[in-house]
């Protein structure tokens, strides 16, 4: 299930983070972090994990995921994997991998399943050319290039690639969730009925029909979820 998510970060968040990585001087090779498949085809730089301009960044866009409705419903985050900075400029790219299946956390050496990928941009589109994400899906291959501040998620599954860079600069936030919900599938019903409840109640549809669906979708989270 591939969700786009509009407007985690609003304008002032966006220049703060910004200001921050702009001026940084922890950017290093992309690779650092990368597995045995993704090395020899990153080709970008990222902010050190480390370093103090990733956690002051962190300490901005973590709040908004905390209050984005349409994040939770589609993600149900149970763990969210320290999030991180990249950057590609020209000729830089990211052929096509999957995520490893299993993170170590840099603060604290936890184990964090990826169930669900996530790459919240910070670039306006119209300033740079190339740099789309590809995300392959049993119905295709779907290209994702959205507003700064509009965020995208995935399954980690999902066979995917940033192309090129011909001009400009594509800056992003990208980040893994273990999800109470390991299944995609079932993180996708959940997420349909979610839906479905959200715009009942705003219809003030029969109240016991809602409150049985709300009860359905409470104890489906109940069975499947892993916590």
């Amino acid at each position: 299930m591939l969700v786009c998510i509009p407007n985690v970060l609003d304008a002032a968040q966006l220049v703060s983070v910004r200001e921050r990585l702009d001026r940084a001087n922890a950017w290093v090779d992309g690779r650092v972090t990368a597995g045995y498949q993704g090395a020899p085809v990153k080709f970008n730089q990222q902010i050190d994990e480390l370093s103090e301009v990733a956690v002051s960044c962190q300490r901005i866009v973590v709040p908004a995921l905390e209050r984005n409705p349409l994040f939770i419903s589609a993600v149900l985050p149970n763990v969210i994997y320290p999030l991180m900075f990249n950057r590609y400029s020209e000729g830089m790219t990211f052929g096509a991998h999957v995520d490893g299946s299993v993170r170590i956390s840099p603060h604290d050496g936890r184990k964090i399943r990826t169930d669900v990928s996530a790459t919240l941009f910070l670039t306006n589109p119209e300033d740079y050319d190339g740099g789309e994400l590809q995300v392959e899906d049993t119905y295709g291959r779907h290209s994702v290039k959205l507003a700064a501040g509009d965020m995208v998620v995935y399954p980690a599954t999902s066979v995917h690639n940033v192309t090129p860079i011909t001009r400009g600069v594509r800056t992003s936030c990208f980040f893994w969730v273990q999800s109470l919900i390991r299944d995609d599938q079932q993180r996708a019903l959940l997420y349909e009925m979610d839906g479905a409840i959200q715009r009942l109640n705003q219809t003030n549809a029969d109240q016991t029909a809602r409150r049985s669906l709300i009860g359905c979708y409470h104890n489906l989270v109940r069975q499947w979820s892993e916590t």
